[in-house]
């Protein structure tokens, strides 16, 4: 708990605003808003089926996590998180394997996730480290809860046997 507002800054930053242009994983073009706010992320925390793994610097700071929910056989990853300026260093491709390594700890045999599905650059990234496209879509979140679009969105459901 005591990492929440380190962890919402880390996740907005990255996520939204002008500071997320710097890196190549911004939604920032696309929604308007923050993308968690304190509470939401202190109700994450609080859930038995709910894990944030976190990575940090040599003193201490947080500069990447993913949230992973425990659905049975199946682990949903989200938020992969890597702070804009240290993108493209391999950070995000270290916490992937981690939060993989999570789920076949958990006795999980697939990851699942959800991609807007204009970020093709994203949705590739993901297709080299052996995740796919079901086919499944989703409409995105409603009522603001993690953002306002910009323009109508979609989700796509990729996922990876482990």
């Amino acid at each position: 708990m005591d990492d929440v507002p380190a962890l919402c800054l880390l996740i907005n930053t990255a996520y939204r605003g002008k500071e997320s242009l710097k890196g190549w994983a911004s939604e920032g073009e696309l929604i308007d808003g923050v993308r968690i706010d304190e509470e939401t992320l202190t109700g994450y925390i609080s859930d038995p089926n709910i894990v944030i793994l976190k990575y940090t610097n040599q003193d201490g700071e947080i500069e990447a996590c993913v949230y992973l929910e425990n659905r049975g056989e199946r682990m949903y990853l989200g938020m992969l998180t890597v702070l804009p300026t240290l993108q493209n260093k391999g950070l995000g491709r270290q916490l992937l394997f981690a939060a993989e390594k999570h789920a076949v700890e958990q006795g999980c045999t697939v990851v699942e996730m959800t991609v807007i599905t204009v970020r093709d650059t994203l949705i590739e990234w993901y297709q080299r480290r052996g995740y796919h496209l079901t086919g499944e879509k989703q409409p995105f979140h409603p009522g603001g809860k993690f953002g306002v679009p910009r323009q109508p969105l979609e989700l796509a459901v990729l996922e990876k046997t482990l």
